[in-house]
């Protein structure tokens, strides 16, 4: 990430180091674990994200897709392609949350 993380992120960090040290560690494993590049990864973490209605994750990934060279047209659309899936209302929050990054960026 490029940008300094959430301060709640940063709590957590202090008040429980090792385990955030452990999470960190198992997603970059994950990362490297394949051939994808980082921002079909960032795609697919943010529309995995938005099925769930994760809030904060939403929101960071969207960013971390845009830094890593996604459009905010695949940014919208890895969101937009679960309406089928999760339904409008979980799609229209995601959404939501996505164009607050993207406005926060343009």
């Amino acid at each position: 990430m490029t940008k300094k993380p959430h301060d709640y992120y940063l709590q957590l960090k202090e008040r429980h180091g090792d385990l955030i040290d452990a999470v960190e560690a198992l997603g970059t494993a994950a990362r490297k674990a394949g051939p994808l590049d980082e921002k079909t990864i960032h795609l697919i973490q943010l529309a995995a994200a938005a099925a769930i209605g994760s809030h904060g994750s939403t929101r960071s990934h969207a960013k971390r897709a845009l830094e890593a060279g996604a459009t905010p047209e695949e940014v919208r659309h890895a969101v937009l392609v679960l309406t089928s899936t999760v339904g409008f209302p979980t799609v229209a929050a995601g959404l939501a949350w996505v164009e607050d990054e993207i406005e926060k960026g343009e």
